[in-house]
């Protein structure tokens, strides 16, 4: 499939893989498809960064390619490394052969012997340019950003005992950051940025029930706007959509047709990943919303009603 050709077009083709993109957020992703940029994607854990590239990938018919990134990541587990056990092989077979040391060092680092990580298998010729995906480049070290520079510039990468692999096509790149630590400008104005944050009741809502379409629509609401509220507490760690998600799927597997205090104090641990943070909105506190969060719905229906009446 090809590039989308507009801004609606890429909201489109988002939407068809049950993507909910703000116009901000499909601007960017058409600017970095449309330029050939890296799209950099910064925000809070769970907020769908990953998901752009997940769906990005399979609405573009690519492969995707995954680099998920972690402290000590190095060459030889993101870009490539030569596969030594084979070379002392091959270098052992030569020796019994009796060949010379002109023609076994000059056999030795070729493509048979490189062992291909998602670096660089994102810059070999394909018949669709993949999807590379560089996940939580924030957990990484700066010397690793800086061997960055040279593909997300020239989508290239120098093997110096080999050659220059340099795309043909370059490889859609999305990196996402949880913003742990800043990332360095370099990287950054390499790429086309977006913060990418917590979404509006509407959008959440509507993520919701494209996510959980057998969730009824009052229940739907709720937890949408339980999930807000909490968001405007003093959390240490705010639930993301990906929560809010993953809570409905709970709620629906326990049958639930309304927010019940009893159902949510139960449930906390869906939503909420810290002890403090639980035993804050635990009990009292959780009823209250509650209460007021069903009352809240209750009267925004009955004004929609009217509405159509």
């Amino acid at each position: 499939m090809t590039a989308p050709d507009s801004i609606d077009a890429t909201a489109q083709l988002l939407a068809r893989g049950d993507y909910v993109a703000d116009r901000q957020l499909a601007t960017a992703v058409f600017l970095a498809l449309k330029l050939g940029r890296p799209l950099f994607l910064e925000g809070e854990p769970g907020t769908g960064k990953t998901e752009i590239a997940k769906v990005l990938a399979a609405g573009l018919g690519a492969e995707l390619i995954r680099l998920q990134c972690y402290e000590g990541l190095d060459v030889a587990s993101a870009a490539y490394e030569w596969n030594y056990a084979r070379q002392m092989l091959e270098i052992r077979l030569a020796e019994a052969a009796h060949e010379s040391r002109e023609q076994l060092a000059g056999g030795l680092f070729t493509e048979r012997f490189l062992i291909e990580r998602p670096l660089l298998r994102a810059l070999l010729p394909a018949a669709v340019p993949p999807v590379l995906l560089i996940d939580e480049l924030d957990r990484t070290d700066e010397p690793f950003e800086a061997y960055l520079l040279e593909v997300l510039s020239d989508f290239q990468i120098t093997i110096p005992e080999w050659k220059t692999v340099r795309a043909e096509r370059p490889p859609v790149v999305t990196i996402t950051s949880n913003r742990t630590r800043e990332i360095h400008d370099a990287v950054k104005r390499r790429c086309i940025y977006h913060w990418v944050g917590y979404p509006d009741a509407a959008r959440e809502f509507e993520i919701v029930r494209r996510k959980v379409p057998a969730a009824r629509e009052a229940l739907s609401r709720q937890i949408v706007a339980f999930v807000q509220s909490l968001r405007t507490m003093d959390l240490y760690k705010l639930p993301g959509v990906a929560e809010t998600i993953e809570w409905s799927r709970a709620l629906l597997a326990l049958d639930a047709v309304v927010l019940e205090p009893e159902t949510v104090n139960n449930t906390l641990g869906v939503l909420l990943k810290y002890q403090d943070d639980i035993a804050r909105v635990q009990g009292s506190e959780a009823a209250k919303l509650v209460e007021r969060i069903r009352a809240e719905v209750a009267v925004a229906r009955t004004q929609d009603a009217a509405c159509r009446d």
